[in-house]
């Protein structure tokens, strides 16, 4: 299975000024699998170090944080001799008492060596240390796989090599093939044991069982890392997801989670759930200029989870209505459609990601991009509908600015908007 992220790893080997790099996400994206296929890649050698299986080490720098001591104390461990060229890794590196903490003096005292540390974002973000190496690490971000790696996994190199050549005359001729990948990657998601487990089975039954229980490995986190009085309003958000996205307005609204909640109550377990990589929260934007940051509402915002795979198990959604159709499953395609959409815009490195809305809520721009020097509204049709009023409109306001439509129809391009594809979402800015 490869993932895009293993370019940014031999970017930072390659770097004479690397940090110890710290891989975040949420659990059960890859890290460790990453991590793996990297050092066999790029390395003679490699030693692994899992602080939550191994009670040996998991207290190596408990005593001080003396470099010579603690490469011995992982030598003796491990029976590898740690030289420069050896790739350290450290894993689930928030379970060893001052591990964070560590880095700072690899960086410090001993930069020569090449050391990657993962955890669970949520105990990374939770670090209780009185000193963080601030400046001491770097941070890389890994995601549930792309759709464009979901091709990749599933043997199709060629549709990649198509789609980022953006041969829309090519591209329609496999039209059909490609929307089937796209529907089976809306349930099956990117979840990398969930995609192998396809792979290898075939089997839609184990997808679900195996979603249900990230989903359950989730819920205990709630527990085990939550302030245990939060754990009720932070199971509360989480659940209450489905129903706030199948909403045509999907700004989320704390009246759905009890009556009379506000927000105050439940902004803590909001930001704990975004603090654990759990959810994405895209904040309203009251303008259409540069910056877009300069226009934030923080009071306005909508929330999606990790992984549009997910999102279907949480909401029970049988398979056979998402690959063949039902009519009775309409209004729920906008919300797994934007959910996608959202999840292939978090791969792009630099894309800051707002939606709009006008005052009076008449009128709504699913998505409002910076790039660079760019603002790009975007607007998500699960099906082949090409209406846009809402951008048009938009559009009319801010003449300079050109739509990006993501539908079900194939590339047509016109004055003031361009429909692609969903299956290209993520190529454009490729």
């Amino acid at each position: 299975m490869k993932r895009e992220s293993i370019k940014q790893l031999y970017s930072w080997k390659e770097n004479p000024d690397r940090k110890p790099l710290i891989i975040r996400g949420a659990r059960q994206v890859g890290k460790t699998w990453l991590m793996k296929e990297f050092a066999v890649e790029a390395y003679p050698q490699y030693v692994y170090v899992n602080f939550e299986d191994n009670e040996i080490v998991k207290n190596i720098f408990q005593k001080d944080f003396d470099i010579e001591r603690i490469l011995l104390a992982l030598q003796l461990a491990t029976n590898v001799t740690i030289t420069t060229d050896t790739l350290i890794l450290f894993d689930e590196i928030q379970e060893a008492p001052r591990g964070i903490t560590s880095l700072k003096y690899f960086q410090e005292k001993a930069p020569q060596y090449h050391i990657i540390a993962a955890g669970s974002l949520l105990g990374i973000s939770m670090h209780q240390e009185a000193s963080f190496p601030v400046g001491k690490v770097e941070f890389m971000d890994l995601y549930p796989l792309s759709f464009l790696e979901f091709l990749n996994a599933m043997g199709e190199q060629n549709f990649t090599k198509l789609l980022l050549q953006k041969d829309w005359e090519m591209i329609s001729l496999f039209h059909s093939k490609l929307q089937e990948y796209l529907r089976q990657y809306f349930y099956i998601g990117g979840m990398p044991e969930v995609v192998s487990s396809f792979i290898t089975h075939k089997d839609f039954s184990k997808v679900r069982q195996l979603q249900k229980n990230i989903l359950d490995s989730y819920d205990r986190d709630f527990s085990k890392h939550a302030p245990i009085y939060e754990v009720p309003r932070i199971r509360m958000v989480w659940k209450s997801i489905p129903s706030q996205l199948s909403k045509e307005n999907k700004k989320f609204i704390y009246g759905l989670l009890k009556e009379g909640a506000r927000a105050k109550e439940f902004e803590l377990a909001i930001e704990w759930l975004k603090d654990a990589g759990l959810i994405y929260k895209v904040n309203r934007t009251k303008k259409g200029e540069l910056p877009l940051t300069a226009y934030e509402d923080f009071s306005a915002f909508k929330l999606f989870v990790v992984d549009t795979g997910l999102l279907c198990a949480m909401s029970n959604l049988p398979a056979q209505v998402l690959l063949e159709g039902n009519t009775l499953f309409t209004d729920y395609k906008g919300a797994l459609t934007e959910q996608y959409v959202l999840q292939q815009l978090k791969c792009i490195k630099d894309l800051s990601i707002y939606y709009w809305s006008a005052e009076n809520s008449r009128g709504e721009i699913d998505f409002l991009l910076q790039y660079e020097t760019h603002i790009i509204p975007v607007e998500v049709k699960a099906e082949e509908n090409l209406q846009s009023k809402s951008l048009r409109a938009f559009i009319d306001r801010y003449s300079e600015l050109h739509g990006i439509r993501f539908s079900m129809s194939g590339y047509r391009k016109q004055d003031w908007i361009t429909n692609y594809p969903l299956y290209t979402t993520e190529c454009l800015f490729m």
